[in-house]
């Protein structure tokens, strides 16, 4: 069954998927090649489904808030083809990346070309405010990418550490999406504040989740392999919690060997998903989600209002 926020704002996604497709029409037959790739392989456009739906409090205003859905879901999509060329990834939701088929220089050019697309879209609501927010998110992303490449293959990764870099990561896009749309639509300043730290709370559920699944569900669910993380060197919170609870620290050494072991993996990977930190992880991620619904007791209960606490349940529910 689609989620009430997905049935609330469907209108408004056609039309920033509109947006997006617009964006492949390139003159360069090349590029538009790379980004249908890219824009044809989405995800479940939950960002730009949450900058809608925060709108639907107030004064909702397609003409801001579909553009400025439509710069969050690409600033999402630049960041997930920098991270795979990063990462070396050959796959993403079952697909080439674009580094594995066109090689990581166009990968990195084609992921600045979408953020500054995305910037661009962002810029037509002239609001000044939207604008500067937009702008504190890809610098805080950035700062959270760059920390966790300084940080990989680091067995002192504390729970402490990764949930500062899941917030910068993650959880501020969640927030520039929540916060953007409640000020585009002429939100009251508590408002806004109250749906900015829903999305930051949301968004740090959904990393969890996301973290766990890397250990719990299947490659086809993925699209790609499991234990990506922890092969790439990255401490997610299933990994920290292992180590906490006395799991084997020379098991996740193992993983990290070059070249590259698939049964290291799988072996590090079956361990701690058998083990303690899973469950463990998932309470941490249902507490963030309830900090999460907690934030919306001062919307007015309107359905708007319950999209978003339904988003809360399916987020630590979901299963990819």
């Amino acid at each position: 069954m689609l989620l009430l926020a997905y049935r609330l704002v469907e209108t408004e996604l056609a039309q920033v998927t509109e947006h997006l497709r617009g964006l492949g029409r390139s003159e360069s037959t090349a590029l538009q090649q790379v980004l249908a790739l890219v824009l044809e392989n989405r995800g479940k456009l939950l960002r730009p489904t949450l900058c809608l739906a925060s709108g639907l409090f107030n004064h909702y205003s397609t003409s801001l808030l579909v553009p400025m859905a439509a710069g969050v879901e690409l600033l999402h999509t630049a960041t997930l083809v920098h991270d795979d060329t990063i990462d070396g990834a050959q796959v993403r939701r079952g697909r080439p990346t674009v580094s594995s088929a066109w090689g990581d220089h166009t990968a990195v050019m084609v992921g600045d070309y979408m953020l500054a697309c995305a910037a661009k879209l962002v810029a037509s609501t002239r609001n000044l405010r939207v604008i500067d927010c937009f702008a504190e998110t890809l610098r805080v992303l950035c700062e959270g990418e760059i920390g966790q490449e300084l940080g990989a293959y680091q067995l002192g990764t504390s729970r402490e550490d990764y949930l500062q870099r899941i917030a910068h990561k993650t959880a501020h896009l969640f927030a520039n999406a929540t916060e953007c749309g409640a000020i585009l639509s002429d939100a009251p300043e508590p408002a806004i504040q109250a749906l900015r730290k829903y999305g930051l709370l949301l968004g740090a559920a959904f990393q969890v989740v996301d973290d766990i699944l890397d250990f719990t569900a299947t490659p086809e669910q993925l699209g790609k392999p499991v234990g990506s993380d922890l092969e790439q060197g990255t401490l997610t919170l299933p990994t920290i919690l292992f180590l906490e609870l006395g799991g084997s620290e020379s098991l996740v050494r193992r993983a990290w060997a070059q070249p590259v072991s698939r049964e290291c993996v799988n072996e590090a990977v079956v361990a701690i998903r058998d083990s303690r930190a899973v469950a463990a992880s998932l309470d941490e991620a249902r507490q963030l989600a309830t900090q999460a619904r907690q934030c919306l007791d001062c919307l007015p209960a309107v359905p708007a209002r319950q999209a978003l606490e339904e988003l809360v349940d399916y987020v630590v529910q979901r299963p990819n």
